[in-house]
Parts: structure tokens; C-alpha cells; sequence
């Protein structure tokens, strides 16, 4: 089912649950009830369970879009470090060089096409770029240099090696879901409580009401599931992208 059609699901189940309820409360209520009585203590903890509910959310998005950009972050570092090595290996002899640059290219192409498939379907990385990245570590580190020249381009070398091998190790780590459980349970929690105040301030069934109620109670889907589409920074909606290794190996994995 598409992201979309999700969120506008949930944002029509959010309006239709607080008109139903109500319309519901509205029709038991007594008729000597007057909701313009609403006690001035009801309506003080209204506000500040909304204050403390926003400032929670505020955190959430925050903190999934931080992870997000730490995501995109890691797969910066390793293109830029895979770019570093394609392109330094120019002062080794031209079968050293096209060999390691292949390697390169093919684990590039694995990376932008299979592997990130793998991560946004499944959440996990492939055996088969572990082994690409294991083929360039290999082709870098056994090559001895033969001169003063290549030897000054070998440590360099090795330490881009490093450099990617690492932000893939990060990138692995990034797959799963950042928030925790528990913190799910008080954002949905919290959401329920906030439209359950809203509906212990008595409101009636007058149009106007009712589409505040109904825009507030859309506004806290729309904004839990802004939080659900970042939380998982390689797989859902706003995601991290390839677009490093697309613009540093163009036509690569195309």
C-alpha cells in the first residue's frame, strides 16, 4: 500500500473517530448539561498536556530526521572514499590501476542497484558486497609498490580502504528502526490523551467545532506518521539516498 494512501487513511480515521465520539457524547449528554461549565481546571490541563505533547513530538522529528541525516552521512563518506581510491590509484601501473578500479565499479553497481534494494525490501546488507569490499581491501594492501612514488600513494590507499570499509560497517548499522519501542507507546499514548482532553472540554456538534476537532486530530496522524516515515532512514518514504555514488561514479549500476 503507498505511504500516501497510508497517511490519508490515518489522518480520516483520527477525524472520523473524534466526530463519532463526538456525536455519540453529544446524544447522551443530559439536557440540562451546559458546556459552557467546563471547569477552569479541565481547560489549564488541556493546555499544558498539549504543550508538553508538542514539545515531545518536536523532539521525535528531530530525532528521526537527525538519525536520517546521519544516515546520508555514512553513505556520503563511503562513496567519497571509494572516489578517493578509484581515483588515486593512477600512479600504480595500468593493470593495478584498471583492476582496482573495476573492483570499484562493481561493488559501486552491487551497492546502487541490488544492495539497496536489499536494504529498503528486506533491512539488511548482501554477503555479495562484503565480498566486493573485501576484493578491493585485498587488491589495495597486497600490491607492493615499487618505487618511492607509489609507495607515498600506498598508506593513503589503505586508510581510504579503511575509510569506506567503516562507513559501510555504519551504514549497516543505520538499517533498523531509531525510536524504540517504548517511545512509540508514549507518543501513541500521549496523542490519545491529548484528543481525550480536547473532547472533556464538552464540545458540541456545532460545524465549526467539530472541523477543529477533527483538523486536530489530523494534525497529530499526520505529524506520528511523519515520524514513522523517518524512522527507518533506508526503507520508507523520506529516505536516505544513493544519489553520492551516483554523482561520483556516473553511469555506474545505471
Amino acid at each position: 500500500m503507498p505511504e500516501w494512501l497510508v497517511l490519508s487513511l490515518a489522518m480520516l480515521a483520527a477525524c472520523a473517530v473524534v466526530v463519532v465520539i463526538t456525536l455519540i457524547r453529544h446524544r447522551a449528554a443530559s439536557e440540562d448539561e451546559d458546556p459552557s461549565e467546563t471547569p477552569d481546571v479541565i481547560e489549564y490541563m488541556t493546555m499544558w498536556i498539549g504543550v508538553v505533547y508538542a514539545i515531545v513530538l518536536g523532539l521525535a522529528i528531530a530525532g528521526v530526521w537527525e538519525a536520517r541525516s546521519v544516515a546520508q552521512e555514512h553513505v556520503r563518506a563511503e562513496a567519497q572514499a571509494l572516489h578517493e581510491i578509484s581515483e588515486r590509484v593512477r600512479v600504480y601501473p595500468a593493470d593495478v590501476r584498471d583492476r582496482i578500479r573495476a573492483d570499484v565499479n562493481s561493488y559501486v553497481g552491487h551497492v546502487t542497484t541490488t544492495e539497496w534494494k536489499s536494504m529498503a525490501d528486506d533491512g539488511r546488507m548482501t554477503g555479495r558486497g562484503d565480498e566486493l569490499m573485501d576484493r578491493i581491501r585485498v587488491d589495495v594492501t597486497d600490491y607492493r609498490p615499487r618505487d618511492d612514488f607509489e609507495a607515498q600513494a600506498y598508506q593513503p590507499l589503505i586508510d581510504q580502504v579503511t575509510a569506506a570499509d567503516q562507513a559501510r560497517s555504519s551504514r549497516a548499522d543505520s538499517l533498523g528502526a531509531t525510536m524504540p519501542g517504548v517511545v512509540w507507546f508514549g507518543l501513541l499514548g500521549g496523542g490519545i490523551v491529548t484528543i481525550g482532553m480536547v473532547l472533556a472540554l464538552q464540545i458540541r456538534r456545532t460545524p465549526r467545532e467539530l472541523v477543529l476537532a477533527g483538523l486536530f486530530s489530523a494534525l497529530i496522524a499526520f505529524l506520528l506518521f511523519l515520524i514513522w516515515d523517518f524512522d527507518a532512514p533506508y526503507s520508507r518514504g523520506v529516505t536516505a539516498s544513493a544519489e553520492p555514488f551516483h554523482n561520483l561514479f556516473p553511469g555506474v549500476g545505471d
